[in-house]
């Protein structure tokens, strides 16, 4: 029996009272369906096989494009709940009423805001190079070492030094990452539009601000979280790895060394590892 991979499976539509959403749902097994939310100007073509195809062997993944990503309808949104809403309605749509969240980056947030609205409709939260609400430079593209990146390069290459050190071993895992990303030769997304990253852009810019006590929010998620973060990562510091394991009560955390961004990438076998532990490991 062949058993689709995110590399050959159709990209879908489905159509809600808000937008029409464009997503990619595969994999088969006993666990919940796993949810996962995208990077910033991500789409679903920036999802790595290596890891996302092995999750898949335990259980359906559904790869989720936002509104205005790729070819799906409507305005980016520029706030992090309305991110949420969007993929409240998406879910709803199709007819899944708990899930776990695999949110990387902007997507970890998404998945914070989503897990404090519906506690019910989230199990787990794998939270991976991301930041809370109130965290610190959250992809602040001014930055000397951003800027150098987003000026002097574009494209793949672009990704590959945003996500990975320049160390021979991060040099090379961003080599084998993106040629992985091009194992898809069909069915693939358009490139983000340029409406994308400001409204994204102003996204990170409020989660960044807070009302009342700082990093009140986290205590509200109850879900057990793993927590993922590269120690060089220079879109979104590892530091905020840290807040997020010292406020979420059931929060794990993983650190990988000479990593960026990109960590659950660069350690794919390990981070897939851990995932399915976390995963599959009965609530407390």
């Amino acid at each position: 029996m062949t058993i689709d991979r995110s590399t050959t499976t159709a990209t879908r539509f489905e159509q809600t009272p808000l937008e029409t959403y464009a997503y990619r749902r595969f994999g088969a097994g006993a666990g919940l369906p796993l949810l996962c939310l995208q990077h910033f100007t991500g789409t679903l073509d920036n999802w790595d096989p290596a890891v996302v195809d092995a999750l898949a062997s335990e259980r359906e993944v559904i790869l989720f494009e936002s509104a205005g990503i790729g070819r799906s309808t409507g305005a980016v949104p520029n706030s992090i709940p309305e991110m949420a809403r969007h993929a409240f309605a998406f879910i709803s749509a199709l007819g899944v009423t708990r899930v776990d969240v695999l949110g990387f980056s902007l997507g970890g947030m998404v998945a914070q805001q989503m897990a404090i609205e519906q506690p019910k409709t989230v199990r787990k939260m794998v939270l991976a190079g991301t930041a809370p609400e109130g965290g610190e430079d959250i992809m602040h593209t001014e930055a000397p070492a951003l800027k150098s990146i987003f000026d002097d390069f574009t494209g793949y290459e672009r990704l590959a030094r945003l996500f990975f050190t320049q160390t021979a071993n991060g040099v090379a895992a961003g080599e084998a990452f993106v040629s992985r990303l091009q194992e898809r030769r069909n069915d693939r997304e358009p490139l983000a539009s340029s409406q994308v990253a400001p409204a994204q852009i102003a996204a990170f810019r409020a989660w960044e601000r807070y009302d009342g006590e700082r990093f009140e929010k986290l205590s509200r998620i109850q879900q057990p979280c793993l927590v993922v973060s590269g120690v060089r990562d220079i879109m979104i510091p590892v530091r905020n790895s840290y807040m997020l394991a010292e406020h979420i009560s059931k929060a794990t955390l993983v650190v990988y060394p000479d990593a960026g961004h990109g960590s659950l990438f660069q350690y794919n076998r390990s981070f897939v590892t851990q995932a399915r532990l976390f995963l599959n490991a009965e609530l407390a």
